[in-house]
């Protein structure tokens, strides 16, 4: 994992950059933006992440106590019978790129499990380590020139007025997002031998992740 230190160096860098729009965003919005420390409410189910973000949190993880990382892992592997079964074959590295999208970009809504990483405070317990989607959850994605990335936000937020329509909460996300491509095509290179786009896994199995002995993909994904 070391010789992935400096990319995952510049990738935090990146997320940092995200942290920064989300917190103008919550001074700017002020109390209709409910994100924030206590609020647990997206923390659950299932979110798919890049393999980047996976290395990022492996590293967050190795900060925690022995008996917290025990703790974590156990968590994570508590979920796998249940993709094993849903999907057959679905094993070491986790990658879920093979099989059809719909069937993991689109996750139950009713699924309440917790984030292995949630503490028992309601804190995530490698916060400074979170993978993007943490970071942008919440809050619609629209560019600087216009461009609508994402039109969702959290039901929890702006009950009074719609954020699609407010230019302060704009950001250079086409910029942001590029270089967060940039960034994994060096890191899969590196890690795999391959230049893939995206190769992508749940929070949980991130964490159950061998990238020393993973069989990765030689090729780009379908």
């Amino acid at each position: 994992m070391t010789d992935f230190l400096p990319l995952l160096d510049r990738y935090r860098a990146l997320l940092e950059a995200v942290d920064g729009w989300f917190a103008r965003s919550q001074q700017r919005a002020g109390d209709e933006i409910r994100c924030g420390k206590g609020c647990a409410a997206c923390c659950r189910g299932l979110f798919d992440i890049t393999l980047l973000d996976a290395a990022l949190l492996q590293q967050g993880v190795a900060r925690l106590s022995p008996g917290l990382q025990k703790e974590v892992r156990e968590r994570a592997r508590q979920r796998l019978p249940e993709l094993e079964r849903r999907w057959p074959g679905f094993s070491h590295p986790y990658l879920l790129n093979h099989l059809p999208a719909a069937e993991w970009t689109e996750m139950p809504e009713q699924d309440m499990t917790p984030c292995a990483l949630l503490g028992a405070d309601g804190a995530c317990l490698a916060y400074a380590f979170r993978p993007m989607v943490c970071r942008l959850h919440g809050l619609p994605h629209i560019d600087i020139s216009g461009e609508v990335f994402d039109e969702t936000w959290c039901t929890l937020n702006f009950s009074a007025t719609d954020p699609l329509t407010r230019r302060d909460l704009r950001w250079e996300f086409r910029r942001v997002f590029g270089q967060e491509i940039d960034l994994f095509r060096q890191f899969a290179r590196q890690c795999t031998g391959a230049p893939h786009d995206e190769l992508d896994t749940f929070i949980p199995t991130a964490l159950l992740i061998d990238f020393s002995r993973a069989e990765w993909p030689r090729k780009e994904s379908a």
